[in-house]
């Protein structure tokens, strides 16, 4: 069932989280997904940068706090159903991938198994510690 067009993206509370897909608006390439809940999704409305949820840490992820490899959003989109949001962004810095990589979806699946298309692009652990 379609949602309230007036109510678009569907949050049915706040708590509710809708996918979020990240593109460059240059390239057209899927750099990564994430979620959005009602408070990411308007903090990313007021600030012009990419707010997401993380589920893992259970708060509130501004991508690129930490690398600052932020995203400037160019355009947000809803699907028809109002349950995914399409954010076409200019990508800041080498990466949107936190391993190092320019995009999440570096790998191929093959008959052989996975085959890495990507060239590396930055030191994930320089950027973030660790070993």
């Amino acid at each position: 069932m379609a949602s309230d067009p007036d109510q678009i993206p569907a949050f049915s509370s706040d708590d509710t989280l809708l996918p979020a897909i990240v593109q460059s608006a240059d390239s057209g390439k899927v750099l990564m997904l994430a979620y959005m809940n009602r408070e990411a999704y308007e903090e990313t409305l007021r600030t012009g940068a990419t707010v997401f949820y993380s589920r893992s840490r259970n708060s509130l992820w501004r991508k690129g706090e930490t690398s600052g490899h932020v995203q400037h959003v160019r355009q947000l989109l809803v699907d028809c159903d109002g349950d995914t949001i399409l954010v076409k962004v200019d990508q800041v810095g080498p990466g949107a991938c936190h391993v190092g990589y320019p995009t999440c979806f570096y790998r191929e699946v093959t008959p052989d198994g996975l085959r890495v298309v990507e060239e590396m692009a930055y030191d994930a652990k320089k950027t973030y510690g660790g070993e």
